[in-house]
């Protein structure tokens, strides 16, 4: 935990219980927030993919990772056990083909009193793991890499990272 950050919020004063945590007095306010996961594929399962045009038995990969998704973010209340169910007002997954590996951006937005961060891990999440999943036939070789916040807007603090290899920022 970073010193300028107070305690931690789902748990209670003692720190051994957890709990939701009431966000009724705060303002609402738009609030976004982007994730990205990265998926290597091995060179066994990225060229014949690249032959295909993605397309696998299963269906169009890239297709059906990026509706999959959306439909994991629509659900992060319900697979988070303290997450505020919201009302999202957009997300925006994109997944793009990055050397060996598949680029999945979420960034997801809504009006309210607290942010769509797990939203966004969520559907990155998701995303990836569908792409394993109709592609894990070529290979149990392929990697999630990595999952995390790229930035956020419209709550205590706004953050944003760099994105890696020449990406532009969150």
């Amino acid at each position: 935990m970073q010193k300028d950050q107070g305690p931690l919020t789902h748990v209670d004063e003692k720190g051994a219980e957890p709990r939701m945590v009431d966000v009724g007095a705060k303002d609402v306010t738009r609030r976004e927030a982007e994730a990205q996961a990265r998926v290597w594929l091995p060179p066994e399962v990225v060229e014949p993919l690249r032959e295909a045009g993605f397309m696998t038995k299963k269906g169009a990969v890239l297709t059906v990772a990026q509706i999959a998704g959306v439909m994991g973010m629509k659900m992060t209340s319900q697979l988070i056990p303290l997450c505020h169910p919201l009302a999202v007002t957009g997300c925006r997954l994109e997944l793009t083909l990055a050397g060996d590996e598949v680029v999945i951006s979420c960034r997801v937005s809504c009006e309210g009193k607290t942010g769509v961060e797990m939203e966004a891990l969520t559907g990155a999440t998701v995303a990836a793991l569908t792409v394993y999943d109709m592609c894990k036939a070529l290979s149990h070789d392929i990697v999630i890499r990595e999952v995390r916040l790229m930035g956020k807007s419209g709550g205590k603090r706004d953050f944003s990272r760099e994105k890696a290899a020449g990406g532009k920022s969150a």
